[in-house]
């Protein structure tokens, strides 16, 4: 029994023994296998050249390296010079014969053999011995202390501007009157402190330091600190 459909203007039968869909595994192994035939025959084929080509290698020339011999000089030793040719000296003449008396005998006593005395060595200058002590068994004391001096300090104004502050040094020494000499600054700071350091220890007195019971001369040092305020 056939069915009719109508679609619009067009009718279709279907005949249920020519269904495509029954087939299409079987048509779909097929073309797999005919694909499958075709790559493999495309493998085979030979897409090369048909004549063989002879492949020519370039060849790179050789550097030989050849050893140098180190030569080496040698030195040439010059030949000795000749020997003077001999003169001939006549034989006419007469050497006469000389009497050389030689006595023996030294008188030692005579001044005239006596060697002559060694040089006297100049001798150095003694450097004068030192007249003053380093350390005694009273040290010289300031009078009035170190503020006695730190009171008549005038700060210079150079040190003032730039801001110049620490310790003078001086080394100096008092003598038996208490009195210093000879003052010298050990270590100073400049900006002009240095001499006021030196004014000030000049004008400055002691009690000399003694020694034994007597006044000595005694060498002394003190620092002068300079501060702003």
């Amino acid at each position: 029994m056939k069915e009719k459909r109508k679609y619009g203007k067009f009718r279709t039968d279907r005949n249920p023994k020519v269904d495509l869909r029954k087939y299409y595994t079987i048509f779909f192994e097929i073309g797999l296998i005919i694909t499958l035939m075709v790559l493999i025959g495309l493998t085979r084929i030979n897409f090369g050249p048909s004549e063989e080509q002879d492949i020519v290698l370039q060849t790179q020339d050789v550097v030989e390296m050849e050893e140098i011999i180190q030569t080496e000089q040698k030195e040439m030793v010059p030949p000795p010079p000749r020997p003077p040719v001999p003169v001939a000296v006549p034989n006419d003449m007469i050497i006469e014969e000389v009497d050389i008396s030689i006595n023996a005998e030294l008188d030692l006593s005579d001044a005239g053999y006596l060697p002559p005395p060694p040089k006297k060595q100049q001798t150095t200058k003694e450097e004068p011995e030192e007249d003053f002590f380093v350390a005694v068994e009273q040290m010289p004391e300031l009078k009035g202390g170190l503020q006695s001096i730190q009171e008549r300090i005038k700060y210079p104004e150079m040190a003032r501007k730039a801001n110049i502050q620490g310790r003078v040094y001086v080394q100096f020494i008092v003598n038996e009157e208490g009195e210093v000499e000879n003052p010298v600054v050990l270590r100073g700071i400049g900006g002009g402190c240095d001499e006021e350091a030196l004014r000030v220890i000049k004008d400055a007195k002691f009690t000399p330091g003694l020694q034994r019971g007597r006044p000595v001369r005694v060498k002394y040092s003190l620092p002068i600190i300079f501060m702003l305020r």
